[in-house]
């Protein structure tokens, strides 16, 4: 079924006026099969990846039964409850509300760790309408007997493979036992491993399946493009990149924390401003860095998967894949930082020949031909330049084309003894850019949970 608009819907007036004075106006495709059956009642599980409009899709339908429902909730309840593994995804969604219920009277709030216990105690005192969380948080405020999920009517696990990705599987049934068994749940994720065909069927009762398929969001206005560069001339390659005005507003992508910050580091010193985002950094560390690249303050932010689904800022012009994920997954999410809205947007991946096998499985999982360039650069003789490692100081290459260069150019050698590569990263000196270990787990610093 085609919804032009929101008012097909039967929404609430207060919510399609907000709609509009947020300059939203055609829902999305997967907006336009939940909506309807969350409208009437129904449990939902929900395929679909960030950047198609879920969010909306979960909450208009809720926050329409709200409305039409009315009464104040009881002191420490709520009626509303979405669970989200991280802290960035959880301030979101609070933004979605905030947007969305613009002229009502509906109260909301949003927990999770990393921050100070008290005010969040304090605002589910007065009981809310809504209420966002991290499950590591939600389960200390229960303890503490600061919140009473007696009254949830509605429940949302959103990321749910993100969730059990991060172990919180666990946490999430222990929340789960304190909900009433008569209320309406939605379960939203990515992707549909058995695991979460399990909890699905733990949770949900004869749900909708609705579902927008991987490839229908990144290929429509994404314009993705693969570079064959070694491990260690991958930092020459994006620096002389970044040095183009088309790559205004940059998301890269770094396997690790310390990889995060040490190409940060480096770009930095070639005079590029670059901020650095991962769970090592402390909420309002990670709050600063998102609102000065939305501010345009740097040019560019360098992550890691964790926080691939929390990064929502418009007009992004590139996202570059500096080391391809672990997960195929995870390309699809890294690469949604861009096309937002309605908008295209280029995503970059630069491929060492040890990791082919990555991007065959991210050809297979997106049905995309997906075929290296070779972009020409070859490794400085001698060179630590990669972006991790054992945490060495590893100096920016003097003589080198460090803006405006063209893919073609290779990168002059280092006068740096040969072998000097750091351990655990490559592999070897004969061997460039080996298989690497997975970083540690970064759980709870992302979760606040």
């Amino acid at each position: 079924m085609t919804h032009q608009d929101f008012t097909a819907f039967g929404l609430a007036d207060t919510l399609v006026a907000a709609l509009a004075r947020a300059d939203i106006h055609q829902p999305t495709p997967i907006q336009g099969q939940a909506i309807p059956p969350v409208m009437e009642g129904r449990d939902v599980l929900g395929i679909a990846q960030t950047g198609t409009g879920k969010t909306a899709a979960f909450l208009l339908p809720i926050l329409h039964s709200l409305i039409q429902k009315g009464g104040r909730p009881a002191p420490k309840t709520a009626k509303v409850l979405v669970l989200t593994p991280t802290r960035e995804l959880a301030s979101q969604i609070a933004d979605n509300v905030k947007t969305y219920t613009d002229g009502t009277k509906i109260s909301h709030t949003t927990v999770f760790g990393g921050v100070s216990i008290r005010p969040q105690i304090e605002k589910l005192r007065r009981g809310l309408d809504v209420l966002v969380a991290t499950p590591g948080r939600l389960l200390d405020l229960i303890q503490q007997n600061a919140v009473d999920l007696s009254q949830v009517r509605h429940v949302v696990l959103d990321e749910a493979d993100r969730m059990l990705d991060m172990g919180f599987v666990r946490d999430v049934m222990k929340i789960v036992r304190e909900l009433p068994n008569e209320r309406q749940s939605l379960l939203f994720s990515a992707t549909m491993p058995k695991s979460i065909e399990e909890l699905a069927a733990r949770i949900l009762t004869k749900p909708v399946r609705v579902e927008v398929t991987p490839e229908v969001v990144t290929v429509e206005k994404i314009a993705q493009s693969v570079y064959l560069v070694p491990q260690k001339a991958k930092k020459l390659w994006l620096i002389d990149q970044l040095g183009k005005p088309d790559y205004s507003r940059v998301v890269i992508f770094t396997r690790t924390k310390h990889g995060a910050n040490r190409l940060t580091g480096d770009l930095e010193k070639a005079g590029i401003t670059a901020l650095a985002i991962h769970g090592n950094k402390s909420q309002a560390a990670r709050q600063k860095a998102l609102a000065q690249f939305h501010k345009g303050d740097a040019q560019v932010l360098v992550a890691t998967d964790i926080v691939a689904r929390g990064i929502h800022v418009d007009d992004i012009s590139h996202v570059v894949n500096f080391d391809l994920p672990e997960e195929p997954e995870s390309y699809v999410h890294r690469i949604g930082r861009t096309a937002r809205a309605g908008r295209s947007g280029v995503a970059v991946s630069l491929v060492d020949p040890s990791e082919r096998s990555k991007l065959k499985a991210i050809a297979r999982l997106t049905r995309q031909t997906l075929e290296p360039i070779d972009a020409g650069y070859e490794i400085p003789a001698g060179s630590a330049a990669d972006s991790e490692g054992d945490g060495r100081r590893n100096q920016a290459p003097r003589n080198r084309n460090r803006r405006g260069g063209k893919p073609g150019a290779s990168s002059r050698p280092r006068s740096k003894p040969a072998g000097a590569e750091k351990s655990g990263n490559n592999g070897g000196r004969s061997r460039q850019g080996g298989r690497r270990r997975s970083g540690g787990s970064e759980r709870r610093a992302a979760s606040g949970g």
